[in-house]
């Protein structure tokens, strides 16, 4: 079950819409402006926005800016009446938004909630009609195997990755993700997902994006009137993800104080929202994540033994990219693809450069990697074959890296944690979430740090 904000001004449509998004299983809530958007998501996460693009008191690129701030991102699709809107807000939104042309059909909204299943139906319709036949572009984007649908690599590291998926996806047990920043731990767990197959969704959410006051409702859910601002009834994540998987993201982040309520959770399977009094069975994998070592949990007291051992029956830990360097070439070859197809371009990598990208270190781990091919990307003559690479792959990543060896001695490990913070914060425009990304902690964890150090926030 996903959580759906359909944001239109048309009644009749919000009606039809509602009902074809709860027959396929979702929990939906609906807006009619701007203004009553954006109190939606200030106390509301989201997986999926459908927004019409001409509102009453704005337009739909204001919901979708404000939107790209929060702490977690949701899937976007425009609705729009007129074909050439999207033309006009493409190259605003990026390649991740999609877009429906009213009027619109079941089919359409399926197929921007559930992709997966939508492409399979479509390519066994393909397959029937042309005697699986396939063109050329086709069979040029299969040489790149996508192991479970989404794993990218051929490399050793990754081969004993995929034999600990498919060892773990035939038990109903959770699992504990572990490895640095950027390494693709929610791939990790929609291959789980995956390779499992389960009759619900994969709901995800992050632990160390919500205040404390507000975890519970995002993990258990809330009543109508729970509190000041609980202005409609709540499914939890635990809910959304019944029959299926829940993605628990920073685990470690989560309050201590809250952790009891969740080993609770684990240890019975029963939910009951925040303001509710009865219980309700949940049945789902939960798929932790942390970027925290063994070590650090243990001696940092940030998770409790009983719900890191109820939480990490089987522990994955993922490999860096500099563990798998094998693997770049087919990384990058996949990211350039799949931007070829997404902008109707037809953009290669020579062997040159491909050897520069398997040459630097990447401690940004596959983000970053996939963050440099789209800025290449971007940055290259349309209409060209060639792509053209920057002369410098140096991001605050790397800069961060390099430092780690020039440490100058006798200063304490608080104040080199200061100066990490503060020149990431530089690099980047004191953009925190982006900051908080590269230094591999949660923006609440960022924070903290700030407010300790005096800072007005």
């Amino acid at each position: 079950m996903k959580s759906i904000l359909l944001i239109d001004d048309d009644q009749e449509f919000t009606q039809v819409m509602s009902r074809i998004i709860e027959h396929l299983g979702h929990h939906v809530s609906i807006s009619d402006s701007v203004k009553d958007a954006k109190e939606w998501l200030a106390l509301n996460e989201f997986d999926h926005i459908l927004i019409d693009f001409m509102l009453p008191d704005g337009n739909g690129l204001q919901i979708f800016n404000h939107v790209q701030k929060q702490k977690k991102i949701p899937r976007v699709t425009f609705i729009t009446g007129k074909s050439d809107i999207k033309s006009i807000i493409a190259p605003i939104a990026g390649p991740s938004v999609n877009y429906l042309i009213k009027p619109i059909q079941r089919e359409d909204i399926e197929s921007v909630l559930h992709p997966r299943r939508a492409a399979k139906q479509q390519n066994a319709q393909a397959a029937q009609q042309t005697g699986n036949s396939a063109s050329k572009q086709d069979v040029k984007q299969a040489n790149i195997h996508h192991h479970f649908d989404v794993l990218i690599g051929e490399s050793a590291p990754m081969q004993a990755l995929y034999k600990m998926i498919e060892r773990v996806a035939r038990s109903g047990a959770n699992v504990m993700l572990m490895g640095e920043s950027g390494v693709g731990k929610e791939l990790v767990a929609q291959a789980i997902h995956n390779a499992a197959n389960p009759k619900g969704d994969l709901i995800a959410t992050n632990c160390g994006g919500f205040s404390k006051e507000l975890i519970g409702s995002e993990l258990f859910g809330h009543e109508k009137g729970a509190f000041t601002g609980a202005v409609a009834q709540k499914p939890g994540v635990f809910e959304r993800a019944n029959q299926g998987t829940l993605f628990l993201d920073e685990v470690t982040e989560m309050p201590l104080d809250m952790q009891p309520n969740l080993l609770r959770v684990l240890e019975t399977k029963r939910v009951c929202r925040v303001g509710g009094t009865q219980e309700m069975p949940v049945d789902c994998r939960v798929i932790s994540a942390t970027n925290r070592t063994l070590e650090d949990i243990a001696r940092e007291n940030i998770l409790r033994e009983d719900i890191y051992f109820r939480l990490a029956v089987f522990p994955i830990s993922i490999p860096s990219l500099k563990e798998r360097k094998d693997d770049i070439p087919l990384l990058a070859k996949a990211f350039v693809e799949q931007l070829n197809h997404e902008h109707g371009e037809a953009f290669s990598l020579s062997n040159k450069q491909i050897e520069r990208l398997c040459q630097h270190d990447w401690p940004g781990n596959v983000r970053e990697l996939r963050h440099s091919i789209h800025r290449a990307f971007i940055m290259s003559e349309p209409g060209k074959k060639a792509l053209e690479l920057p002369d410098s792959f140096d991001s605050p990543f790397s800069q961060n890296h390099q430092q780690k060896g020039s440490i100058a001695a006798g200063k304490t490990i608080e104040e080199l944690e200061k100066e990490l913070i503060y020149a990431t914060l530089a690099k980047v425009d004191n953009n925190k979430t982006l900051a908080a990304e590269m230094l591999g902690i949660s923006t609440k964890t960022l924070y903290n740090r700030l407010h300790a150090y005096g800072d007005e926030l």
